[in-house]
């Protein structure tokens, strides 16, 4: 098995709803989340050791390289749940931002243990495969399946929904990172919430329909997570029109939903360099 490489393109997503239920007793958040993949990618590679050792390299500086990476995290996991312990050396290419409420480290670890399956040979089950990668964090059984679903509780409960109609989607992702630690510990100490109708969204996602779907958009981290340029951005993007607009994730980046490719890359250029990164994307 040893030097045996894989390389996984590993796509952002968006939250067309989130909404935090309750806060556990085991001190996690239960959630509903209706979520999409995008086709902004970090490219993943993966090569077999010999020695047990997981060596880990990124292309973005400011993230650590070490256990405190969650795809380093994820082959260790990987390894103790088969028993397997060749090691890896796994490469992070990034594209997506970090602490943006897209999911670049979850999806970065979705790829390393999916990879790690085929490179190694354990054919774990997808079901399985979710079951490792849970423990890592609420995106991550999402990103090893990907595409439009339904993420209940603590991200392990995932129903398939039918697939978003071809749009295209803008993301503004501003200078300042939002920690997901503190998203949640503002969550509860937040008093009175006001809940994005959750039972609205299932419907329509459930039922392909996309005003439905734009209609009922929403985040409920947008009521106690500050992001000064957030206002701004939502601006533009209606003033282009966009569908819908939100926040993504714990934030801090804004997603615009266009109805077609030439008024999001229009949007996307009338976005100041001060508010933030721009990508024009697709849902896959």
């Amino acid at each position: 098995m040893q030097g045996k490489t894989l390389s996984l393109e590993a796509p952002a997503k968006i939250n067309l709803l989130l909404d935090i239920i309750c806060r556990l007793p085991n001190g996690y958040h239960s959630l509903f989340m209706v979520m999409q993949t995008v086709d902004l990618c970090d490219t993943v590679e993966v090569t077999l050791r010999g020695d047990g050792k997981i060596n880990l390299t990124c292309s973005e500086s400011a993230l650590p390289t070490d256990s405190k990476n969650i795809a380093y995290r994820a082959a260790e996991n990987f390894f103790e749940a088969t028993g397997v312990n060749c090691g890896a050396d796994i490469s992070l290419t990034k594209r997506i931002p970090f602490e943006a409420g897209l999911a670049g480290g979850s999806t970065d670890a979705a790829a390393v243990l999916k990879a790690l399956n085929e490179l190694c040979g354990t054919n774990l089950t997808v079901q399985q495969l979710c079951a490792i990668g849970v423990k890592l964090g609420a995106d991550v059984p999402f990103c090893i399946r990907g595409g439009t679903m339904l993420s209940q509780d603590i991200g392990q409960v995932l129903a398939e929904l039918p697939a978003l109609k071809d749009c295209s989607i803008v993301l503004v992702k501003p200078e300042a990172g939002v920690s997901t630690k503190e998203a949640y510990a503002a969550f509860d100490s937040c008093g009175n919430i006001r809940h994005p109708d959750c039972t609205a969204m299932l419907h329509a996602a459930a039922n392909s329909d996309f005003d439905g779907i734009t209609a009922n958009v929403g985040n409920v981290f947008e009521q106690f997570i500050e992001v000064p340029q957030r206002a701004e951005i939502k601006a533009i993007m209606r003033s282009h029109g966009s569908l819908a607009c939100c926040m993504s994730g714990s934030g801090p980046t804004v997603f615009g939903i266009f109805d077609n490719e030439e008024k999001a890359r229009k949007c996307a250029a009338a976005i100041p360099e001060k508010l933030g990164k721009v990508f024009v994307t697709k849902p896959i």
